[in-house]
């Protein structure tokens, strides 16, 4: 495929460091290889990009070697596709792939699961393996995963910059009697238009007390005089996700609505302010509840209040770590990416969330997209 992006694309270099790491890991906890699934881990260490499907399709990595474990028939399609140098190994269609796999780990300690495997998959090789040599390769995948390189985040960079351009244009498309199907229609176009991976990979566009439903309602609807708008979407470039959101209203003068939302704005910015290197992501949790405590609003997951997690970690996947949630310690690191998206749901009024996504540098957090400036004016 013709790459007509002026940011670069993941190298193989790239995914061979990866792969390093990768076998680094597992020989410092003693594992015989890792099973990789049809799953963004595959794609993110070898660059094959295959759908899940009731066949089992992956990869083993061991110290010494990368297998491609592929359905007979699946072959041809396989060496078509970009993926790093390694041995394609087959199953037919009355053989046990996990059999496969154990012929090619042979006694050679335990095998760590690609966390997003189907259970289909773990009972196959529960029964081949034993569940006692079988362990959950997620704490692995996810370490490595979570922090990006620079290649990664200007890959993100470069998506969050077409969405929040398309948000832009979508914002001035607003006026009493738009659908939201319409608008839907219209960002999926534009983001194929700048050549997004295969359009918008999701787009919310909410209205009124839509709003206040974090993910949407059901159906479509028809924007009023006086409506609050949410308009939450994103695309992929490479693989990489963008994802943006902005709330606000046509006119001002709703006194309610603007001062609702300059809360939510406050408590956007305590989450910039607490991201400091090596603090925990469960304290950005917390600095954005303590901003809706001090405005009665709360406490914990009450509402009027924030209901959810205050953000979350994206690559390859729009949800992944690292978590901005409460429990969850793990300290921020250079190279981690995540989004600020302390909601403030209302219910049956209205709903107000803000996000922009924050990766740590050296010298502490910086934004992807700048915040919106106000209640009737979205962008900064």
């Amino acid at each position: 495929m013709t790459w007509s992006h002026p940011v670069p694309r993941i190298t193989n270099d790239e995914r061979q460091l990866r792969l390093a790491r990768l076998r680094e890991a597992l020989e410092a906890n003693g594992i015989g290889g890792m099973l990789l699934g049809s799953t963004e881990s595959l794609r993110y260490f070898t660059g094959l990009v295959w759908h899940p499907s009731e066949r089992f399709l992956g990869a083993l990595v061991t110290p010494a070697a990368l297998y491609y474990i592929v359905p007979g028939f699946e072959r041809s399609r396989v060496e078509t596709l970009p993926h790093l140098p390694g041995k394609i190994v087959v199953w037919e269609e009355e053989e046990n792939s996990a059999g496969l796999v154990s012929h090619l780990l042979g006694q050679a300690g335990t095998l760590a699961l690609d966390d997003e495997l189907p259970l289909f998959c773990y009972h196959r090789l529960a029964a081949e393996f034993g569940a006692e040599r079988l362990q959950d390769g997620g704490q692995i995948l996810r370490s490595l995963r979570r922090v990006k390189s620079p290649a990664e985040i200007a890959l993100i960079q470069y998506a969050m910059n077409l969405t929040l351009d398309i948000q832009k244009q979508a914002h001035a498309l607003m006026k009493p009697g738009t659908r939201a199907s319409e608008v839907v229609d219209f960002i999926d176009r534009r983001h194929r238009q700048v050549g997004a991976d295969g359009g918008s990979t999701f787009c919310i566009v909410s209205f009124g007390a839509a709003t206040s439903l974090p993910h949407g309602a059901e159906g479509d609807q028809i924007l009023a005089a006086g409506d609050v708008v949410l308009v939450d979407t994103g695309c992929q470039i490479d693989g990489y996700h963008s994802d943006v959101t902005r709330t606000y209203m046509l006119e001002s003068g709703n006194r309610e609505f603007e001062a609702a939302w300059a809360i939510e704005r406050e408590a956007q910015q305590a989450v910039f302010d607490a991201a400091k290197l090596g603090a925990p992501c469960s304290s950005l949790d917390d600095a954005a509840r303590g901003v809706l405590s001090k405005h009665a609003l709360g406490p914990d997951y009450r509402l009027p209040g924030l209901p959810h997690r205050a953000g979350h970690g994206l690559g390859l996947q729009i949800h992944e770590e690292p978590y901005i949630m409460r429990g969850n310690g793990t300290p921020l690191a250079i190279g981690m990416c995540f989004s600020n998206e302390p909601m403030i749901v209302f219910p049956d009024k209205f709903g107000i969330r803000l996000e922009d996504h924050i990766y740590m540098t050296a010298d502490g957090p910086h934004w992807f997209t700048n915040p919106a400036k106000g209640p009737t004016e979205p962008f900064s």
